[in-house]
């Protein structure tokens, strides 16, 4: 396959994507102890595997979505998180999960965490579908992974390349 003109391979296909959510949804049934949950995804990466997990997930589910950009107008990371999107949902004394579909460096999970944990929740975890441990900056992990993957340029399953491959229901490596 190609996307954008470079040739793209399978790295995750679409069945043992499904199998690792229901996975990650029944973990985090147990950890919760079934209790209600504000599930809050991080945009809009996260928005597909979001959607298919919350659905494995037993319990009381309730969603929220925010987005944040650590980009500004550099190619590269500031390493300063910007929240373009907060939630509109009060977390205070709640469960809460933050949902990403990626943690590379681990600066913008981090960040999220620091900043949601000051709002004073009763629980808060995260959940990623992809895990590059190699680019990892920061001192954090998420405590609940999908698939540590090498450090690829990934797209497919809400993933993009420029807003491109985000519908690909595979998830795919391509070339450098």
């Amino acid at each position: 396959m190609e996307i954008k003109g470079k040739k793209a391979e399978v790295l995750i296909p679409e069945d043992q994507i499904r199998e690792k959510v229901k996975l990650l949804g029944k973990a985090i049934s147990k950890d919760f102890k079934y209790e209600e949950l504000l599930v809050i995804g991080v945009l809009k990466g996260s928005f597909i595997f979001m959607a298919d997990l919350v659905r494995q997930i037993e319990g009381k589910v309730y969603v929220d979505f925010m987005q944040v950009s650590s980009y500004h107008t550099e190619m590269e990371s500031s390493g300063e998180v910007i929240f373009v999107k907060d939630i509109t949902t009060d977390i205070k004394n709640k469960n809460v999960l933050i949902v990403d579909d990626i943690i590379d460096t681990g600066r913008t999970l981090k960040a999220l965490v620091e900043a949601l944990n000051q709002r004073e929740p009763a629980q808060l975890k995260t959940c990623v579908l992809l895990d590059k441990k190699e680019r990892r900056e920061v001192d954090f992990d998420a405590d609940y992974v999908g698939f540590v993957i090498p450090d690829r340029f990934v797209v497919g399953y809400g993933l993009d390349w420029a807003e491109e491959g985000r519908n690909l229901k595979d998830i795919y490596a391509v070339e450098d």
